[in-house]
């Protein structure tokens, strides 16, 4: 019912403001509201503030109806969260994983922090109105299955949701890691954007295309694999197997790869006493170097900017969003790396593309994944107990 999707993505409101959204009649919405309250989907929250004349009452959904779990599967990370339909977290824990374990391993610990959180906030099993799970490659949204994932070959064709199942009754949807970024800020906004995109820097790169005010995945699933967009045809070869993708190029690991070489040809004394202290580097102790003035690490970043604004620059041209936000783990870099991706978008793209074009690191952070996660939990329950569109 468009009610109560409505009352969701609005964070809630008063029965004359979800009739006013709605296109809805005063009495209309009154009846409708009052068969929502009566089934117990639907609860008063109190009164609003008094604008001069009577208080209205606060809606929104019934806290009673249970609670959702959030997963977020990374390349090297996993994140699980239970969450109230609001999407207050209750209990959250994020560790250290590889997804190249396969998913017997890396399913097998989230179903032991899914029983601790539970178990932290008072809840059990039978409590969990859904489950939403967000993975790093393509995903076959309708069956829930990961598609041939270049980061996870193991995974290909695994039923997260069977595997789920064993333990719990609730509703289990899986999608692509970036999408589930996607529907957080479209949560977040309020559906106040209608076409924008969300693009993912970390182990990998993806994109999250918002068109319409909706989620596009694309007729089987792998719309915005963006990371496989050749930049330079005579670059190293990914993992996918071709030459010169964008991510094998100036994705997390790639700007691993340009540190380590800086470092080892005395490019870089910052790099070099890094990677002699604790025997590696990460993105982030390029971002360190760079806010320090080394020229070799404000070198490698400016130039993975400005390849990943140099596939950016054809998707904006192609889909014309009003908006860009850039998310995953690429983020800790600091502010030079988003300057140079705007540089070269700005550069290369249309002037009509841009004219109103922002692109800016994501608001959600790091918790972008987990909230989509239980906004695709919350949403797609709703639609499964045929209570919205």
């Amino acid at each position: 019912m468009r009610l109560l999707e409505s009352t969701f993505w609005s964070a809630g409101g008063s029965r004359h403001a979800m009739a006013e959204q709605l296109g809805f009649s005063k009495s209309k919405a009154n009846g409708l509201i009052a068969g929502l309250v009566d089934q117990g989907l639907l609860a008063e929250a109190g009164l609003q503030r008094s604008s001069g004349g009577r208080r209205a009452e606060n809606l929104q959904l019934n806290a009673e109806l249970g609670v959702l779990v959030g997963i977020d599967i990374g390349a090297t990370s996993l994140d699980v969260a239970v969450l109230r339909p609001d999407l207050t977290v209750l209990a959250q824990h994020e560790e250290a994983a590889d997804v190249r374990e396969g998913p017997a391993v890396v399913l097998a610990r989230v179903r032991v922090l899914m029983r601790e959180l539970l178990a932290r906030c008072g809840q059990g099993a039978r409590n969990v109105m859904g489950i939403g799970i967000g993975v790093p490659g393509p995903v076959n949204f309708e069956i829930g299955q990961l598609v041939n994932p270049p980061l996870m070959p193991a995974w290909d064709s695994f039923s997260i949701r069977d595997y789920l199942r064993e333990d719990y009754a609730a509703p289990v949807f899986v999608d692509n890691d970036v999408n589930l970024m996607a529907l957080g800020e479209l949560w977040r906004l309020r559906r106040s954007l209608s076409n924008f995109l969300v693009i993912k820097i970390g182990t990998g790169i993806g994109c999250g295309i918002v068109c319409h005010g909706e989620v596009y995945r694309g007729a089987a699933g792998s719309a915005g694999d963006v990371g496989h967009i050749c930049v330079d045809q005579e670059g190293p070869r990914c993992h996918c197997g071709n030459l010169g993708c964008v991510e094998a190029m100036a994705a997390g690991p790639a700007i691993t790869r340009m540190a380590m070489q800086a470092a080892e040809a005395g490019e870089s004394q910052t790099l070099a006493e890094c990677l002699r202290a604790r025997g590696r580097i990460d993105a982030f102790d390029v971002g360190q170097a760079s806010r320090g003035g080394d020229p070799a690490a404000n070198a490698i970043i400016q130039r993975a900017g400005s390849l990943i604004g140099q596939m950016l620059a054809s998707v904006v041209n192609f889909f014309n969003p009003s908006h860009v936000f850039i998310g995953g783990g690429i983020t800790r870099i600091g502010p030079l790396f988003l300057a140079a991706v705007r540089q070269s978008v700005y550069q290369r793209s249309l002037a009509l593309s841009t004219r109103h074009l922002e692109i800016q690191y994501t608001p959600l952070g790091t918790q972008g994944g987990l909230v989509g996660a239980g906004v695709l939990a919350m949403q797609e329950t709703l639609k499964a107990r045929g209570v919205a569109p």
